[in-house]
Formats: C-alpha cells, sequence, structure tokens
C-alpha cells in the first residue's frame, strides 16, 4: 500500500509539472504572436505616415492617420476566404495615432545649454494653472529636468540628479505626484529634441500657453476656425489674432513629425498593448520609443 500511494504520489507530481510546462509554454506562444501582431500594426502606422509626408501638406485632424481604428477582428485584413481561418484563435486588433506635437513638449524647458528657458516655464505655468495643477509643479518639473539633463561630472549636475523621464509616467521621478501625472497626461509631452506645438492639433489650453498673450478665448477661436479649414501656414493662424500678438514660429507651427502609436491586440483571453514614439524624418518613419503600457495606464 505504502508503495502504491508512493507512486501515485510521484505520478500526480510529473502530470502536473507537464501540465504547467504546457500552460508556460502556451501563454510564451501566444505572447510572441501578440508582439509580431503589434509589430506588424507599427508597420501599417508607418505607412500611413510616411504616405501622408509625401503629400507636403500641414498636419491636421481631418488626415488619414487621425482615424482610429475600432476593435476588428484580426481575419479581416489577413483573407476575404473564411475557411484560411477555421480554428485560428480569436484576435481584435485596435489602435490610434495621435500628434505628440498637439501636447506641450517639456523638452522645450531646458536649453542647449542647461538652463531652464524663462519663456517656457512661463508658459507651462500658465498652463498647469489653466488645467488644476498648481504651478509651483511647474518650476519642480523646469529644474529636475535641467539637473537629469545635465552631463554626468559636471558641476551643473547634482550628486542626487534624477534620470531623464522619457514619458510623463516617470514625471513621478522628478517628485510629481500622482494626481499631477493624471492630469498632466492629455497636454504634456516628453520628446527628444525640442518641438513646436502644432495649431492644427493641439487643444485651446496648449496653444493659449504657448503664445505669449493669448487667452483661453482666443484660443478656442483659432481651435473653431482650423474645424472649418485647417490652417496651412503660421501666417494664416497670425491673421486671427490682435497686431499686437505675435507667434513664434520657434514654439508654434503647423506641421508635426512625432506621433503616438497606440496598439491594442485581444487574443483569446489575453490582452497587450504597446505604445510608440515614432518619428518622421522626410519620408523615412523611424520608432524611438516603444512600450509595453498597463490598461490603467493606457485608460488616462
Amino acid at each position: 500500500m505504502l508503495i502504491v500511494v508512493l507512486v501515485t504520489t510521484l505520478a500526480s507530481a510529473m502530470i502536473w509539472q507537464q501540465w504547467r510546462a504546457v500552460q508556460v509554454e502556451s501563454a510564451e506562444r501566444a505572447r510572441t504572436q501578440a508582439a509580431w501582431i503589434l509589430t506588424g500594426s507599427l508597420d501599417w502606422a508607418r505607412l500611413i505616415l510616411r504616405e501622408d509626408a509625401r503629400s507636403g501638406r500641414a498636419t491636421t485632424l481631418s488626415e488619414p492617420w487621425a482615424t482610429p481604428l475600432a476593435e476588428a477582428r484580426l481575419s479581416t485584413f489577413l483573407a476575404t476566404d473564411r475557411d484560411n481561418t477555421d480554428g485560428g484563435p480569436d484576435a481584435f486588433l485596435s489602435g490610434s495615432i495621435v500628434d505628440a506635437q498637439s501636447r506641450y513638449n517639456l523638452r522645450n524647458l531646458v536649453d542647449d545649454g542647461g538652463k531652464v528657458v524663462a519663456v517656457e516655464l512661463f508658459a507651462i505655468q500658465r498652463l498647469f494653472e489653466s488645467i488644476g495643477v498648481a504651478p509651483d509643479v511647474a518650476t519642480r518639473v523646469a529644474s529636475g529636468l535641467r539637473d537629469a539633463m545635465a552631463p554626468v561630472g559636471s558641476a551643473q549636475r547634482p550628486a542626487t540628479a534624477p534620470l531623464i523621464p522619457r514619458n510623463i509616467a516617470q514625471l513621478t521621478w522628478l517628485g510629481v505626484d500622482a494626481d499631477s501625472v493624471r492630469r498632466l497626461s492629455p497636454y504634456v509631452v516628453i520628446l527628444p529634441v525640442r518641438m513646436a506645438v502644432n495649431l492644427n492639433t493641439a487643444t485651446r489650453e496648449v496653444i493659449a500657453a504657448s503664445i505669449d498673450g493669448l487667452d483661453l478665448g482666443g484660443a478656442e477661436r483659432l481651435v473653431q476656425t482650423r474645424l472649418r479649414t485647417p490652417f496651412k501656414t503660421l501666417a494664416e493662424a497670425q491673421t486671427l489674432l490682435p497686431a499686437t500678438l505675435k507667434m513664434d514660429e520657434t514654439r508654434v507651427g503647423v506641421l508635426s513629425n512625432f506621433f503616438e502609436v497606440h496598439g491594442r491586440l485581444r487574443l483569446d483571453d489575453r490582452v497587450m498593448e504597446e505604445l510608440s514614439l515614432l518619428e518622421r524624418r522626410g519620408l523615412d518613419v523611424v520608432a524611438v520609443q516603444r512600450r509595453r503600457v498597463s490598461s490603467k495606464e493606457a485608460a488616462r
């Protein structure tokens, strides 16, 4: 009887280990499949942005890239013959492309010499105040980015300098609280280089902060005008402002080179989401950043 119990115990352990190995292999296979599919969707986004660049037109919300992809079964993209997909896993793909220059670029706060730009600091203080974030958070972000971007070993870099944040969620490294990060997410971005805000895609809050002396009412007029007729040049937008307000082409424009691509894949009972930052360099579109995101972060 003791031998029977021992054999049964060993057999049960072996079966459990085999089942566990199958489950791990299945999960890894699904993860790999999902990653390849999301890579394919990213290539699709790059193709759309490259074709858009061929037109040479201003970047506006009326272009094909601005239309989000509603969740659709992957087989509809792969074959018209349903018999070719029988027995395959249920995979649903969705996604969207967002103009990253529709948000205020926090990289603009620090110049190439490592100093905080006063006019940009004033701009984000106005922006933060308009969206319910304490203005002192702007000072904290500016000083944190200045310290993080200072060359290693230089006198300007403090011993406790934080890492350079690459996305808005990492602003917590600079001492920004979670609630402020949540409020800032729709309005700010961190790009690798200094870039102007696009008047054709930005919100009124971002536009008002980017043009000195412009209030939210004036920014709203620009937004309403572009809905009917997007701005082809900065001069067209300038005609809608009082003569005393002058736009700075280094701070605002009508073209964009950076875009965020959000891809979501639902494969059976698994969901994988990825956020990528693409840069247009002429007709070349390259991925600058790629990272997995949680559903909670993606919902912001």
